[in-house]
């Protein structure tokens, strides 16, 4: 089982920088179901929401690049350190990092729990900011 669930994230990198949205689609269940635990609200169900994500980040990030430092697998389920950057079509540069869990059933992913946040950018801000919410530009 680890051998597929390693070719289903192998996959799922690779149309992410290919840019291959159908493919990319083609990695999630229908009834695939993302939970983002620091961030509830951005938690959803179906794939369809996956599309609409990555449409988005496609056109606004045209340059957008991922990387799997790391990939832990374990049965159905890998533990994947993940960084994406590229540069949005208005200039901003893009850099997240963390960790995402994915559970594979039938070659497919079937949910997901993400750990991302953007690299912090300013050098100005301390431990004590940054732990109380209060980032400076």
């Amino acid at each position: 089982m680890g051998t597929t669930t390693m070719s289903v994230v192998d996959r799922f990198r690779r149309s992410m920088n290919d840019h291959d949205l159908d493919a990319l689609f083609d990695c999630f269940h229908e009834d695939y179901r993302s939970e983002t635990p620091a961030h509830p609200e951005r938690s959803f169900t179906g794939r369809e929401q996956v599309r609409e994500n990555w449409i988005q980040m496609f056109e606004t990030t045209p340059n957008i690049a991922v990387e799997f430092p790391r990939v832990t697998v374990d049965g159905d389920t890998a533990w994947i350190e993940l960084r994406m950057h590229g540069t949005q079509t208005d200039g901003d540069t893009v850099d997240v990092r963390g960790v995402v869990i994915k559970g594979i059933v039938d070659d497919r992913i079937q949910w997901g729990r993400i750990y991302l946040e953007p690299v912090q950018q300013s050098a100005d801000v301390t431990w004590e900011e940054v732990y109380a919410g209060e980032e400076h530009k």
